[in-house]
């Protein structure tokens, strides 16, 4: 492979190796008088590492009777102010020449035309006039250590153009063979236009091939087509593997991670959304990505499986349903099943098929044994929720997807043994997610007797940057039911839930499970009471379903959670209730609870938060948000599980410690209250207001913009901020909008930590310890509740510093 490629991938006239060419795509400014190229950039950031900064800077060029032009030079940026902000945002492009705005639609139809728009475009005399552009080239130089990175030269170009004329006689000599056996690149179609998760036919990558770049189509082709010469089918088999996982490397999805100062894989996340700019690896060198890279993956694996697999498996393609075991044939049974219409699985893993098939073209493995017709992976059969497709002539929606569920789940009962045992690999947050699989498995003949939480997540991966990511897999072990189990009394299932929760919950902390994974570990030990029977019953002969079960089981977690965090009184409130923290307090409490990550030690779980947002743009997807506002978020699903057993009302909190959108709770960040808190006037006034009188209440001076212009009822500690936003999601939304606008509030305990971390944050110590003073005469619950949520907020974010620092502040 080195010696046909090398022509592709040249040294340096000095000797430097390159390692990867950086690109961008283009599309031309359509402003008057203008017509110059748009380089479609997400950052200008080559490598952004804490004592390493190389960035690229532009020049445009104006020649009397040509078009504006933009240059780039590499240098290194001494401040993030230096360095300018990229030209593409939610597939708006930015003119570097006149600043003139192309609009999504037409940055989508320049690219269609161009097919994606990956490759460069030449003239007949070789010079580039369009397509992708080259902005750097990243090098390493012999006998320095470290990256080096310049801007492309002729020679660059020369070498793109090489490849575009191999891969023309590559396709040439097969289509004078008569187009015998498969196209040596990918010519199959890519799913249509609207299919979950693929974002890239809007731009013309209409067929797998698309999706790559000459250069690294003669690549793969070399490659897969070494790989057939091998001689002994194992080894063929696991060199095959190396040329899979490179082609993952080796796409124009590949992005470059400027803060590792490496490419990488295609599949950041289950989806394949357009990329602007990109990667593209060196497969011959020995840098991340690289076939000989590749290579040590798949040894080190292999070399890890051997260890503990002494026998030969068998691996077929099957559908779950219909599996073609005999009954109690097998001693263990397990699977990861899918979820909803969450994942693409099939559409997905053609990415790969498409390229195996070209490596191990007679490979049995390859084909489906459904439709021989079929160029691509099964589909039809596919337990997703995809309603483009049909099975057997029913649309696969949601009831398809639960029928087939419960269908696998049923038929893998049927083929384990007696005292065989079954393992359901679980990964998903949502609670309906959650309520889908484990009725399966009830209705599927099974008890649940463990639940058990195991680190298999990738902690850098796309998904974990989000808020309160699963960074474990719950595995469920099951057992089957004996067919005369009896039926359960529900008294006897209640009174057995809170001691076998709070005992696995307490177990799990002490192996230090937290969060969303120790929330959802918890619900296969809850289910172990109520799946041992087929089917559980009141007193009165009423069947208690799975979702009322299950609402006592967020109950019973949530309200030992909060004795955790916050004590007795609070894990028994309810609606008030005296002597306990208000609503408020509860609700953070819990919220932050359940944020923590099993994995974030060091704070991950406040940086994935910040840099959630800039993780989900960088992908170039459409529908990548602005930019991810300040604060901590979770599914309102969840929040309103925990909320609602517990007597807290989200309606009460909306605008003023929460904001619900697109089914996203957001905890509101401390610095976000200040107005709220303090009025129009700020915290300078309410800061001089306590230094003149230390020994006052501090009551009256929150929400000073609220207070009523004459007497009227005061609303209880909870109520509605005037002009809050309306309920998003529209639970009681009425009730919500119906409470007096003109009643004036009641400062909550969590109102008061808050305005004495903002008083903290203003640097105004006088009127904090004026507060502190006048709280800690006031009782024990402020500082209860400060320590409280000092424990709970994660370690490396913004209100964990004000808080730590405002008690330092506090009478000893």
């Amino acid at each position: 492979a080195e010696k046909e490629l090398a022509d592709l991938y040249p040294p340096d006239p000095d000797g430097a190796t390159p390692i990867a060419y950086l690109w961008a795509r283009t599309v031309r400014c359509e402003a008057p008088a203008c017509g110059a190229e748009i380089p479609l950039l997400r950052s200008f950031w080559l490598c952004r590492k804490p004592k390493r900064r190389r960035a690229l800077r532009t020049r445009v060029v104006r020649a009397e009777g040509e078009r504006p032009r933009v240059e780039f030079a590499v240098f290194e940026p001494a401040s993030d102010r230096d360095v300018s902000a990229g030209t593409v945002t939610r597939a708006k492009a930015a003119c570097l020449c006149c600043h003139v705005v192309l609009p999504p639609e037409r940055v989508r139809a320049q690219l269609a035309e161009q097919r994606g728009g990956a490759d460069a475009a030449f003239d007949e005399a070789g010079r580039r006039i369009g397509g992708a552009r080259l902005t750097a080239v990243v090098t390493l130089r012999p006998g320095e250590v470290g990256r080096h990175y310049r801007v492309a030269t002729d020679a660059d170009y020369a070498a793109v153009r090489a490849a575009q004329a191999r891969l023309a006689g590559i396709l040439g000599e097969w289509e004078r063979g008569g187009k015998q056996g498969l196209c040596p690149v990918p010519d199959e179609p890519l799913p249509p236009i609207g299919t979950l998760g693929f974002r890239v036919q809007r731009y013309g990558m209409l067929r797998w091939g698309d999706l790559f770049t000459a250069r690294q189509k003669v690549a793969l082709a070399s490659l897969s087509s070494l790989v057939r010469d091998i001689s002994g089918e194992q080894f063929r088999d696991a060199v095959s593997f190396a040329v899979s996982k490179q082609s993952d490397f080796n796409s124009s999805l590949s992005r470059w991670a400027n803060h590792m100062e490496k490419s990488v894989a295609t599949f950041g996340r289950h989806a394949l959304p357009i990329l602007w700019d990109w990667g593209e690896i060196v497969p011959i060198s020995k840098a991340s990505g690289a076939f000989d890279v590749a290579i040590d993956w798949i040894a080190n694996a292999t070399n890890t499986i051997v260890t503990f697999v002494d026998s030969t498996g068998q691996v077929q393609i099957g559908d779950a349903r219909q599996h073609g075991l005999p009954d109690q044939a097998a001693g263990v049974w397990f699977t990861d099943p899918p979820y909803y219409d969450a994942i693409p699985y099939a559409d997905l893993s053609d990415f790969f098929l498409t390229w195996l098939k070209r490596t191990l073209p007679d490979h049995p493995l390859l084909r489906d044994p459904f439709d021989a017709e079929n160029p691509l992976s099964p589909k039809t059969r596919e337990a997703v929720q995809d309603e483009s497709k049909k099975c057997n002539g029913q649309v696969k929606n949601r009831a398809f997807f639960e029928n087939a569920i419960e269908e696998a789940f049923a038929e893998g009962r049927r083929v384990l043994n007696e005292d065989g045992i079954g393992s359901v690999v679980f990964a998903h947050k949502t609670t309906e997610g959650w309520e889908a699989l484990l009725s399966g498995l009830i209705q599927g003949g099974w008890t649940i007797t463990g639940s058990w939480p195991i680190a298999t997540e990738k902690p850098d991966r796309l998904r974990s940057l989000d808020s309160a990511a699963l960074a474990t897999s719950i595995h469920l072990v099951c057992r089957p039911r004996p067919a005369d189990a009896p039926v359960g009394d529900w008294g006897d299932v209640l009174s057995a839930l809170p001691p076998r929760v709070g005992d696995w919950m307490e177990r799990l902390q002490n192996e230090r499970v937290r969060g969303a994974d120790l929330v959802f570990a918890c619900i296969g030990p809850a289910l172990e009471i109520f799946s041992r029977y087929p089917r559980v019953e009141t007193a009165e002969g009423r069947e208690v379903g799975l979702a009322e079960y299950l609402e006592k089981v967020w109950e019973v977690v949530g309200r030992t959670a909060l004795r955790t965090v916050l004590g007795e009184g609070e894990a028994k409130a309810r609606n008030g209730l005296a002597g306990a923290l208000e609503e408020d307090a509860r609700l953070t409490a819990l919220f932050l609870w359940t944020l923590q990550s099993t994995s974030a030690d060091d704070g991950a779980a406040a940086a994935g938060n910040a840099a959630a947002g800039e993780s989900a743009a960088a992908d170039g997807a459409d529908d990548a948000p602005r930019g991810k506002a300040a604060g901590y978020t979770l599914i309102f699903d969840v929040v309103r599980r925990f909320a609602q057993p517990l007597g807290i009302r989200l309606p009460d909190w909306e605008g003023r410690i929460v904001e619900t959108a697109k089914g996203v709770v957001r905890l509101l960040p401390v610095t976000a209250r200040e107005t709220q808190l303090f009025g129009r006037g700020g915290i300078g006034a309410a800061a001089a207001a306590i230094e003149r009188d230390p020994a006052g209440d501090a009551q009256p001076l929150l929400f000073p913009d609220d207070a009523p212009a004459a007497p009227g009822p005061a609303l209880r500690p909870g109520a509605v901020r005037r002009g809050a936003s309306a309920v998003r999601e529209g639970v009681v939304r009425e009730e919500a909008e119906s409470r007096t606008p003109d009643a004036a509030l009641d400062a909550t305990t969590l109102d008061r930590v808050h305005a004495a971390m903002l008083l903290q944050a203003s640097g105004r110590s006088q009127a904090l310890r004026a507060l502190l003073k006048a709280e800690q005469d006031r009782g024990p619950d402020f500082l209860r509740l400060a320590n409280a949520l000092s424990a709970l907020y994660p370690p490396a974010g913004e209100e964990k510093r004000l808080l730590d620092a405002m008690l330092l502040a506090a009478p000893r």
